[in-house]
This record gives C-alpha cells, sequence and structure tokens, in this order.
C-alpha cells in the first residue's frame, strides 16, 4: 500500500504525521521525501545513507554542420525550448521537458541526446525500514522530472525486495499545494491523507486540494492538526463531502516544542502515539474506499 501524505498549503504538518506514522507503521514501510525543492523527512527520521546518485534529465545536444536551418525542432518544441532564430539554432535547456520529440524530428541527426543535471537521490536505512529520497538542484526551475527519477528508485526498491518476506508499504511525503508536483507525488498512491488546520487559511487551501485530488478517484482521509484553533468550517465541509476525519492532533505547545527540537511527535508522548497507531490502522481501514468526487 502506497499513502501520499498531502496539503493545500505549507506548514499544516505532512512532515509531522509522515515520519509519525513511519514510526508507528507495523510492518515494513519505505519513507519517501517527494518534497524535492525542500525536503527535511531526514531530519526527523535521521536516516543511515547507504547511496545516492545524481538524477539527469535528456536534452537536445547540437551539431551545428549538420543542422540545414529547417526549423522543424522548433515548431514540434511547445515549450520554446529550442528555436530557430535566424540563422542560429538554438537551445534553452531550462526550459526543455525532456519529450525527446526534437530529436526524433530532425530530418539531418543533428540534434543528439545531451543531458541536464535535475539534482541527486538518496536513499538509506531507517532500523528495519527504508528512506529515499530527492534534492532538487540549486536553479532547476522543474521539480517533476526529478519527482519521477525518485519514484524510478522507489519502484526498483520495491522490485529488489525478497519475495518471502511481507512486502513492503510506502509513506511518502508529498509537497505542499496542488500545481504539478502535488499532483505527481499523490497519483501512484492508493490512499491519500489530506493534512489541514481549522484555520481560514487552512480550510481554504485544503478545499482546493480535494477537489484538485478528487477525480483521481482515490480514497482520501482528512488529520487535523492544531485541533482547538480557528473554527468549524474544516469540519462543516468534511461532513458535508462525505470526507472522513481519521486523527485530530491537538493544538498544545508541547507539540511545538517537540517539532522544533527535530522530535518525532508520536515518540513524545504515549497520547501522540497512541493518536498515531490509530491513525494507521484507519488508513488500512481505509484504502479501499473511493472518495466521493
Amino acid at each position: 500500500m502506497k499513502i501520499a501524505v498531502a496539503s493545500g498549503k505549507g506548514g499544516t504538518g505532512k512532515t509531522t504525521v509522515s515520519s509519525s506514522l513511519v514510526s508507528v507503521w507495523k510492518s515494513p514501510v519505505i519513507a519517501v521525501d517527494l518534497d524535492v525543492e525542500e525536503p527535511n523527512l531526514h531530519l526527523f527520521l535521521s536516516p543511515a545513507f547507504t547511496g545516492k546518485r545524481t538524477a539527469k534529465m535528456e536534452i537536445p545536444g547540437i551539431d551545428e554542420s549538420l543542422c540545414s536551418k529547417c526549423g522543424k525542432c522548433g515548431e514540434i518544441c511547445q515549450f520554446k525550448a529550442i528555436t530557430l532564430l535566424g540563422e542560429v539554432l538554438m537551445t534553452f535547456p531550462e526550459m526543455c521537458h525532456g519529450c525527446g520529440g526534437c530529436i526524433a524530428i530532425c530530418p539531418e541527426g543533428a540534434l543528439t541526446p545531451d543531458f541536464r543535471e535535475l539534482g541527486e537521490i538518496s536513499w538509506g536505512q531507517i532500523g528495519k525500514n527504508e528512506f529515499l529520497m530527492g534534492r532538487l538542484r540549486i536553479g532547476e526551475a522543474m521539480s517533476p522530472p526529478l519527482m519521477r527519477a525518485v519514484k524510478g528508485k522507489l519502484w526498483e526498491m520495491l522490485d529488489t525486495s525478497p519475495k518471502d518476506v511481507i512486502p513492503k508499504d510506502v509513506i511518502i511525503d508529498a509537497p505542499p499545494g496542488v500545481s504539478c508536483p502535488a499532483v505527481n507525488a499523490v497519483m501512484d498512491s492508493d490512499i491519500i491523507l489530506l493534512v489541514t488546520e481549522p484555520t481560514p487559511f487552512g480550510f481554504y487551501d485544503m478545499k482546493l486540494a480535494h477537489r484538485a485530488f478528487a477525480p483521481m478517484g482515490k480514497p482520501m482521509g482528512v488529520v487535523i492538526n492544531r485541533a482547538g484553533l480557528g473554527n468549524s468550517d474544516v469540519y462543516d465541509y468534511c461532513r458535508s463531502e462525505k470526507l472522513k476525519i481519521l486523527a485530530e492532533i491537538p493544538y498544545d505547545r508541547g507539540i511545538a516544542e517537540a517539532y522544533a527540537k527535530g522530535c518525532i511527535i508520536s515518540e513524545s508522548s504515549d497520547q501522540m502515539k497512541d493518536i498515531f497507531i490509530s491513525l494507521a490502522e484507519k488508513i488500512k481501514q481505509n484504502s479501499g474506499e473511493v472518495c466521493r468526487a
């Protein structure tokens, strides 16, 4: 089972929930940080890293001596990453989405595969569990290509697991928001966990996330962080949309202090441990229920 922990905005407690779920999860699990622009799950889980590699994406390289200046490559590129300016063929690597169309269509073979560095993929161990993360290269504009590379490594880790042991579950710490990176992170999950807070901003962005992810037809549940703060709008919305509230994390100074020290919240008290054990059980119970669109 693959669980994506998502939110409509940053700061609602995605990493708090992700790290705590990994801590209490009974079966073997792979913790994945797909928030590649701002990865911080490792700060709480403290994995022992065992490997890393640079992720790259194919972009076109130009052999000017072969180019006939036909302009077909520029015509096919929707993102204007390659274009003919007068008699000069120019590429803009940061705008390339790596589709390979320009290379395939070039009649002279003047375009050949080159590569752009996206960032770094790292993996390691957290006791009996595994850890995987990506970190976007500074200056790289697009995170989805690196996220796809991280997921490629995840499929490798799942495929190489011994067949005679319990299959590993996956807990994904997704990037915030509802744009391409967030959608890319949750699209392969079996259940989406929306983390929000009962404030006007929290409610508004959670509603955006629910509406953005609902067309995927995946089971969804809600975790309300800082419960006791704000108003009842989140609760009213969940009731009207038949969204199950799977857990409430109380608005408590002690939790904030534990988080500031880099502690896993489920390990900060017996009360918090019980909340997350219950959440883990409810996730497994609700993983087969399709959300209301």
